[in-house]
């Protein structure tokens, strides 16, 4: 059902989330544009204006690593400003009450964590931006570690302990999915009886199909996005208004 104003589609999802016991939020770009943080699929996205850079090139290709790095060093100035927005803080005012157990998240940015989520209770899907890892080994680095090496020798630096490529802690296209996230992920989808997905627009496989096994195990399913999803015909409610006005009222409840 389609919200036929934002006011009924708030007051709709207020009556939801009062009568649920378990709530699972599950995150995607569109609660981060109002933090100043662009998305990458949407027309003027990144990733129309810069060809993302796969794995197996990213592992191949001393010259595509130096150009991921320096993408990311260009975007430190967006990521560094940004702070939670309305969305975040709302579902973190709902963690706060008991009514979210864990939050579920396409997005790299940090900033459910920011809002106040434990880090345990976020799983992030595809990984996060704000440190690296060596894709051998697993050895954490901060960026200002990667940055230093980077000027200091003019490319992307490798582990220092098993000489393997360090990249941002995120997945790439081609790369695999964490195991241990897509399965918390999958209990909290079965086992909540109240699945919100926000800002997300529903493509990207295999996380997609959170919000219909989560609706196939009973759980009511409520979508919050500013344009259509191929899942919408199966929500209980639909709410196509800016996802911060949407949830500002739940701020502090």
């Amino acid at each position: 059902m389609i919200a036929s104003d934002l006011s009924t589609g708030v007051e709709q999802l207020g009556e939801m989330i009062a009568a649920a016991r378990s709530i699972v939020p599950f995150t995607g770009a569109g609660i981060s544009t109002e933090c100043g943080i662009p998305d990458f699929r949407s027309p003027g996205g990144l990733w129309t204006r810069n060809r993302p850079i796969p794995f197996d090139e990213f592992v191949a290709s001393r010259e595509a690593r130096d150009e991921s790095w320096r993408r990311r060093f260009a975007m430190e100035p967006t990521f560094a400003a940004a702070k939670p927005g309305r969305g975040h803080r709302a579902l973190a005012s709902l963690y706060r009450s008991g009514k979210i157990p864990a939050v579920i998240t396409q997005n790299i940015d940090n900033l459910h964590q920011a809002s106040g989520f434990a880090a345990e209770h976020v799983v992030e899907l595809h990984g996060n931006t704000t440190y690296a890892r060596c894709i051998g080994c697993g050895q954490a680095y901060d960026l200002a570690w990667v940055k230093q090496r980077f000027e200091q020798d003019g490319g992307a630096p490798d582990c220092t302990m098993c000489e393997e490529p360090v990249k941002t802690a995120t997945i790439s296209f081609g790369q695999a999915m964490p195991e241990v996230a897509m399965q918390r992920a999958s209990e909290l989808a079965q086992r909540c009886d109240l699945f919100l997905a926000i800002g997300s627009s529903l493509v990207v496989w295999p996380a997609a199909g959170f919000p219909m096994m989560a609706r196939n195990n009973g759980a009511r399913l409520v979508i919050i996005n500013n344009e259509p999803t191929d899942q919408d015909d199966m929500a209980d409610l639909v709410i196509r208004h800016d996802i911060g006005e949407t949830l500002g009222p739940f701020v502090g409840n």
